[in-house]
């Protein structure tokens, strides 16, 4: 797996997807952990991805259990690594936590647990509309400027926002931010409500901006579609298929579209769903999470996979 996206205003450049650490420090710990980043770096991985808050109901653990790695490993110099701080409290997402007391906090206890002296990115996890977007730029410049973070980015933030966050780095000679981490899959689109409405999904005009010459370098979570269309295909139309979010009329046919590419292409459903990010028009960098070397092998094989922007058009969007 190459090196083959630049990530925009860093000068870096990134594997084709990046591992996220959401179940680091509680589905994957101590041998596991270091197998499966082991796994990643080896094959050609470079891009780590975690967040202060990852690990619940242990907060900090991601962040700690890589921290161990690196500790063991000493591979730091091979890879970027992003994490988050600035989450709510989990009893109250709409309460803020990003003010400078909460945002000072969170980046040193991330420095701590990953036993580092520096994040390569580091994000808001969650906007607070109420502050001025200015601020909340020279707030992470600071941090740059500390030699504590060498870029900052966002995540779950509106292209409004972001737009606004642009003008102000033009307008101040500031780098800006340098990636958007945002909902985007196969079924995203075709979902319904999402059980945290905190959470922000792309949109027509979030492609149109992340296409428009920004370069804030668009970055998808929940790439693998929350193990929806997985469970759908193993379980068929229990209750727990049912309450998922992606469980639509539009996705059961896109269902139907993901068996028919499995039999086109040899491919798994994995495969699949990963192929979907690299016949996109928007430069993209995807996020997703592995529970096993054999999983993130999978994921690997997909990116050499001849998929099209064709094969994931339903019939009737011709």
């Amino acid at each position: 797996m190459k090196h083959t996206l630049k990530l925009s205003g860093t000068g870096l450049s990134v594997s084709p997807f990046g591992l996220g650490c959401t179940r680091a420090g509680s589905a994957w710990t101590g041998d596991r952990a270091d197998r499966l980043l082991d796994f990643f770096l080896d094959h050609g991985g470079n891009v780590i991805d975690t967040a202060r808050i990852y690990g619940l109901p242990d907060i900090g653990a991601s962040e700690a259990t890589l921290g161990e790695w690196l500790h063991r490993r000493g591979r730091r110099h091979e890879i970027l690594l992003m994490t988050k701080g600035g989450h709510p409290e989990v009893s109250s997402m709409h309460t803020s936590r990003m003010g400078p007391g909460d945002m000072e906090a969170d980046l040193a206890a991330s420095l701590r647990a990953l036993r580092t002296d520096y994040i390569d990115v580091y994000f808001y996890h969650r906007d607070d509309t109420q502050q001025p977007v200015g601020e909340l730029l020279e707030r992470m410049e600071d941090f740059r400027r500390a030699g504590r973070i060498r870029f900052y980015a966002c995540s779950n933030w509106s292209t409004r926002r972001m737009r606004e966050a642009d003008g102000y780095a033009r307008a101040h000679g500031l780098t800006g931010f340098v990636g958007n981490e945002c909902l985007y899959n196969l079924g995203s689109e075709g979902a319904g409500l999402l059980m945290d409405d905190t959470l922000v999904r792309a949109d027509g005009d979030m492609l149109a901006y992340h296409q428009g010459g920004t370069q804030n370098t668009m970055m998808p979570y929940s790439g693998l579609c929350e193990g929806f269309f997985h469970r759908l295909d193993s379980e068929g139309l229990t209750d727990r298929v049912r309450r998922s979010p992606y469980c639509t009329p539009v996705n059961l046919r896109m269902a139907e579209r993901i068996t028919l590419l499995r039999e086109r292409y040899g491919a798994t459903i994995s495969q699949v769903l990963a192929g979907f990010f690299f016949t996109r028009p928007v430069p993209m960098l995807p996020l997703f999470g592995c529970s096993s070397e054999e999983h993130l092998a999978e994921l690997i094989a997909a990116v050499d996979m001849p998929f099209t922007p064709e094969d994931y058009r339903l019939p009737q969007d011709r």
